[in-house]
């Protein structure tokens, strides 16, 4: 098989596995636990975002993305018995399997998963390893048809919670979400609505396989011994939460320069229910084009006009493209503000400050060519009769176009030197043409 890009990776659907005890933690909700702002279960569920189902095995809770919900019976039956009641209500052929707490996952990794067990035939899955090496089975994906071949066969070899000799054995898996109102100890009929490609009766079935209630307890080595896996190192993204030392570290790696940036517009977006991927330079450059040529305030004025207008074109069928496309016209705009900024020296060469010098045929603020010594829409006094943005003459003490009087003696704000006027304009008359 071969290996896809990853805007067409094979389609895939994902197992969350959020229950357990959290006894490291002390007992707390280890999945709503917030890093960076947001609960761990809800930064894992953004990483798998291009699921076809997410399932996520644990009680009913608020999530900021929809999800189908599954509980392992009895509760708190170990990853094995949970990955099982995750895996009924899959449908494709690869399932990711993550667990609630991997804060920095991110859905670049899971396609890079995807895409690697697509582009080998014979594997049954892939999985991250940490920097010491060691297996982390619940960053990983399989193919569904290989966990359930192997589940089927490890509940059949009974366990710690399996059925005993002369014992009755106990009622199939249920595939119903959390809310389900049937006690772990009803017995569930045979009909159930179970899919079909579960191990699912009531006593062993003619191959011999065990109600799944033979998985609780069992360790994951159990499950992935049995399994002919790719493994690829990713110490960042296999990074998990166990202790309370471990949230203290991701969260401050979060706040980290290098980091804080992408993570806050993460944040944000997942916040806001925003899927759209942009390139940020784009729109920090614009902010300080807009913060240096125009004024400070107008940086976050800029930008947030700049979204508004790509949320328009994108209802048309635009998409990041719209963003960068907005944030270009922007910046220009910002340019040729800043461009009015910079006096003019007799003989059209650029004052102080200057550098880049106005285009050929580019006219002034009142769309008339901009005179020497004329005053510039930046905010600086205009000299005594000197010329004003709006192309008259401007009296003493009246005032320029920015606010600021123009008046003799004004004084001039710090490092801003006044433009000359013309050679052989005579003060108070308006200088020549060029």
């Amino acid at each position: 098989m071969t290996s896809r890009t990853a805007p067409d990776i094979a389609a895939f659907d994902a197992v969350v596995l959020a229950g357990g005890r959290a006894v490291r933690l002390g007992g707390a909700d280890k999945p709503g636990v917030r890093v960076g702002g947001r609960a761990l279960l809800d930064r894992v569920l953004a990483a798998c975002a291009g699921a076809g189902t997410t399932v996520v095995v644990a009680a009913p809770r608020p999530t900021g993305r929809p999800v189908v919900w599954a509980r392992e019976e009895p509760a708190d039956g170990g990853p094995l018995a949970a990955l099982d009641a995750g895996l009924r209500r899959t449908h494709a052929d690869l399932v990711v399997v993550l667990s609630a707490d991997l804060p920095f996952l991110r859905e670049e990794t899971v396609r890079r998963l995807v895409a690697a067990l697509t582009a080998t035939a014979s594997a049954d899955g892939v999985l991250l390893t940490d920097p010491e090496g060691r297996d982390q089975p619940l960053v990983a994906v399989y193919r569904s048809a290989a966990l359930r071949r192997e589940l089927v066969g490890l509940g059949g070899a009974g366990g710690p919670g399996g059925p005993q000799e002369g014992e009755p054995t106990a009622p199939a898996t249920s595939a119903a979400p959390a809310t389900s109102a049937t006690p772990a100890t009803s017995a569930t009929p045979a009909t159930s609505a179970t899919p079909a490609t579960s191990a699912t009766p009531s006593a062993p079935s003619p191959d011999g396989a065990a109600s799944p209630r033979g998985l609780t307890g069992l360790p994951l080595r159990r499950l992935t011994a049995r399994l002919d896996l790719v493994r690829i190192t990713d110490s960042l993204a296999a990074f998990d939460c166990d202790t309370w030392d471990d949230i203290a570290a991701a969260r401050a790696r979060i706040r980290e320069h290098g980091h804080v940036l992408d993570e806050w517009i993460s944040a944000v977006k997942d916040e806001l229910g925003i899927e759209l991927d942009v390139d940020t330079g784009i729109l920090l450059d614009l902010a300080r084009d807009a913060a240096h040529g125009v004024a400070r305030p107008a940086a976050p004025l800029t930008t947030f006009l700049v979204g508004y207008a790509a949320a328009r074109a994108q209802a048309g069928g635009g998409g990041p493209e719209a963003v960068a496309e907005a944030a270009r016209k922007a910046a220009a705009l910002a340019v040729r503000w800043a461009d009015e900024a910079q006096p003019d020296e007799p003989g059209g060469a650029s004052g102080a400050g200057a550098g880049t010098p106005r285009p050929s045929g580019t006219q002034g603020a009142s769309g008339e060519s901009a005179a020497p010594g004329a005053q510039a829409a930046s905010g600086t006094s205009t000299p005594s009769g000197t010329q004003a943005a709006s192309g008259t003459p401007t009296p003493p003490g009246t005032q320029a176009v920015s606010g600021t009087s123009a008046a003799p003696g004004k004084q001039v704000p710090s490092g801003t030197q006044p433009p000359e006027a013309a050679p052989g304009a005579p003060s108070g008359t308006e200088p020549g043409p060029r």
